[in-house]
């Protein structure tokens, strides 16, 4: 393959496919046709020579190859929009303290690379990173004894009481091993899982979310196990000791044995998980702190 062949406009095309699920919803945001994005894509799998999406009756889902491009395809675009970021802030004066508070999901895995490309804008502002519940998150904030909170938004109640804004929207997909019943169906239902096995996660009120769609749908998951180890989950899912369904935040198509997973669209209007910051509505924010709630919402602001 030659670099030269690849476009930022087929990454972002790309990138957008994978995130929405499907070439229509990916359309229709980035405001270009259904075939733009279908193009994007035909003419990256020609270049890389495998397949990026598997086709299915409900939209794409990213195939194991698709899956490890995509995280180079997001580093890529998001290292051209900092390089293309002007900051309110001199990065080269700006000093002083920003503290912040994260939820485990959070934590693991969506902050710690935004926070590296912070600091590389903003080398001589030291972040305090501190672990938190949701509800200690809340507390935190409208307490002023931290800047800013990044958590699960959806699991917030009354959210109007803060300053806030979605940074990032991730579906939730089913997921199975291979050799599993459900991973011969495109799109299986609720009612398709409900028979089998079920692992529950319990981290960041995981299982009350779960349960609340479940429930509007008149339907009980089969819960043969709990645990807040989102890599417990993934190892018991490539083993074939049940299924779960996860944000595709949290995704990757192997355990950390080496175990094949599969992810597939469930047919049921699952909501996604909404990560993003909040802030005390009314309290004035630092110079530092101003300047990594700007640094999020360029990043990933809806």
């Amino acid at each position: 393959m030659s670099a030269n062949n690849v476009t930022l406009r087929q990454l972002r095309y790309f990138v957008a496919a994978a995130r929405n699920g499907q070439f229509s919803m990916a359309a229709s945001s980035e405001n270009v046709s259904q075939s733009a994005i279908t193009n994007a894509v035909l003419a990256l799998e020609h270049e890389l020579g495998v397949r990026l999406f598997d086709r299915l009756a409900q939209g794409v889902s990213l195939t194991a190859d698709g899956q490890d491009f995509f995280h180079h395809a997001c580093h890529i675009l998001d290292s051209v929009r900092d390089a293309t970021h002007k900051p309110r802030f001199g990065s080269a004066k700006l000093r002083g303290r920003v503290s912040v508070a994260a939820s485990y999901t959070v934590l693991g895995y969506f902050l710690p690379d935004l926070l590296a490309r912070f600091r590389a804008s903003y080398p001589d502002v030291d972040i305090d990173l501190r672990d938190m519940g949701r509800e200690a998150i809340e507390s935190a904030v409208l307490g002023g004894e931290v800047d800013l909170g990044v958590a699960i938004l959806s699991n917030i109640p009354r959210l109007q009481r803060f300053g806030h804004a979605v940074l990032v929207r991730s579906r939730r997909q089913l997921w199975v091993a291979p050799g599993h019943p459900l991973a011969k169906l495109a799109s299986p239902s609720l009612k398709d899982i409900a028979p089998y096995p079920y692992i529950m996660v319990t981290a960041d009120e995981a299982e009350a979310s779960t349960l609340a769609y479940w429930k509007s749908r008149r339907m009980k998951p089969n819960i043969v196990f709990r645990t807040m180890s989102i890599e417990a989950v993934r190892g018991l899912v490539a083993h074939g000791f049940g299924v779960t369904a996860l944000s595709d935040m949290v995704f990757r198509p192997w355990s950390l044995e080496g175990k094949r997973i599969e992810a597939r669209p469930i047919l049921d209007v699952v909501p996604p998980m909404e990560v993003g910051a909040v802030w005390h509505p009314q309290a004035a924010m630092s110079a530092p702190a101003e300047a990594l709630q700007q640094f999020l919402l360029h990043a990933y602001g809806y």
